[in-house]
């Protein structure tokens, strides 16, 4: 399964490639939600894009992403003081006598601090990094759909919640970021054929196991390793990956718009490596068409999975 991407972050890539439109409603709705909750996960690169607004709504999104930023540097700086004093604390003991506990909270404390100073760090920089466009299960991301007889863009949750089912859906069933290829018609059938999206990626991370990578086969006694891959297409290219989404709604008007990308058996560079799932990238000629499904000609739709693009996916371990 794909568990980590690099996508798209930006939404005004497709609006400059695929002449999409914003939904700028339901990014406001995202960004306010992540202020009062703080749980929304939002890729650094998707708040980069409303750096220099436009409009009034782009405005409030700004805004709505200065606060957030304002009220994480105040968390963050309130336990860095809290981790500096466990600190000071733990090395005056030490100059005494040597205590499993002062040993202890030296060793949480500095990790700590140097973790906070990197979390302050990544707040207050403006240039972007790599990893600023990486999204994870439960990260949102920006999904085109076809609403309205026009392309548009949704921030949507990289786990998807059909309508209708529970909010305690994502822990039962937590790898609904991925819907397999030969499920489609059984797990997915509410949205297959119905509700479907695209999300572009140029790379993705998989776990795996290092003696898989190595070709071999486990050593007596030895213990089952776990790698991260990053596999990216080459030639080098962005991939419009085929995607399930949802619109949940729930009790007191609570909404979530959330996808999952379809996968697929892995081609053989892939599964030499270890791993049993590859996304699927369509074909640019056939982003209409996928994202106007006809329920009744499902077909149609596996045809375009299987008119994919199939690039040779190099791989190596990934930082």
């Amino acid at each position: 399964m794909c568990y980590s991407a690099q996508i798209w972050a930006d939404y005004r890539k497709f609006a400059k490639v695929f002449g999409a439109t914003i939904s700028i409603q339901d990014f406001v709705r995202l960004y306010w939600e992540r202020g009062q909750s703080g749980k929304q996960k939002i890729p650094k690169a998707m708040d980069a894009a409303f750096a220099e607004p436009l409009t009034d709504l782009q405005h409030e999104i700004k805004e709505l992403i200065n606060e957030f930023d304002r009220d994480q540097t105040g968390r963050f700086e309130q336990e860095l003081f809290k981790q500096r004093k466990r600190l000071f604390d733990a090395e005056r003991i030490l100059l005494d006598k040597t205590t499993r506990k002062a040993l202890e909270d030296k060793r949480i404390a500095t990790d700590k601090i140097e973790w906070i100073r990197g979390k302050l760090a990544d707040l207050h920089r403006s240039a972007l990094a790599a990893d600023d466009s990486r999204i994870f299960p439960g990260h949102y991301a920006p999904v085109m759909v076809w609403e309205n007889g026009a392309l548009v863009i949704k921030p949507m949750r990289y786990q998807c919640r059909p309508q209708g089912k529970p909010a305690n859906f994502d822990q039962r069933f937590p790898g609904t970021y991925n819907a397999r290829r030969d499920n489609l018609e059984g797990f997915w059938k509410d949205l297959f054929g119905f509700s479907h999206g695209i999300v572009v990626v140029n790379a993705f991370y998989e776990n795996v196991s290092r003696h898989a990578v190595e070709h071999r086969e486990l050593k007596p006694g030895e213990t089952d390793e776990n790698v991260v891959l990053e596999f990216r297409p080459e030639p080098e290219q962005d991939m419009l990956v085929a995607c399930l989404w949802s619109k949940w709604t729930g009790s007191h008007g609570a909404q979530l718009l959330s996808f999952a990308a379809i996968t697929d058996e892995p081609p053989a560079e892939i599964a030499a490596v270890g791993h049993d799932r590859c996304i699927i990238p369509i074909k640019p000629r056939n982003i209409d068409a996928w994202l106007n499904p006809d329920p009744n000609d499902l077909a149609a739709m596996y045809a375009i999975l299987e008119d994919r693009e199939r690039p040779y996916y190099e791989h190596r371990l990934a930082a």
